[in-house]
């Protein structure tokens, strides 16, 4: 059996840090879909939106973002490469969708983008010890 080169260090917590954020990245992406699909009447659209999608749409897509983003979180706690793979793509999905949905709700985005590039820090950069542990 082949040792690898990785020393646990406490630095290993991030990964468990990510996986929160990334459970409650997921939570907070629901609530915003949840709250877009039936309280549409209180968002205010601008001219200044580029995307052409409705408030219900937008909804939708949140909540199937946040099933994505939990899913990743239980995944990045496994340590395989494939959950670590798939945590780094959910929160950068959910960055851009909420990027793209600052102009309708600019507060919630910005709080869910912000935790997204906490994931993807903490999964790029930390990841590599969590190999020592399986």
């Amino acid at each position: 059996m082949a040792k690898n080169n990785y020393e646990v260090t406490g630095w290993t917590g991030w990964i468990g840090f990510a996986s929160i954020m990334l459970y409650l990245a997921g939570f907070f992406h629901i609530i915003a879909g949840f709250y877009a699909l039936f309280n549409d009447k209180l968002y205010v659209l601008t001219p200044t939106t580029l995307w052409t999608l409705d408030i219900t749409s937008w909804g939708w897509v949140h909540i199937i973002g946040g099933i994505l983003a939990i899913l990743a979180a239980s995944s990045l706690l496994s340590g395989n490469a494939y959950g670590r793979i798939v945590a780094i793509i959910i929160a950068v999905l959910s960055a851009l969708a909420n990027l793209a949905f600052i102009p309708v709700y600019p507060i919630w985005s910005i709080i869910i983008i912000v935790i997204d590039v906490l994931v993807v820090y903490a999964v790029v950069v930390h990841a590599d010890e969590m190999k020592s542990l399986q």
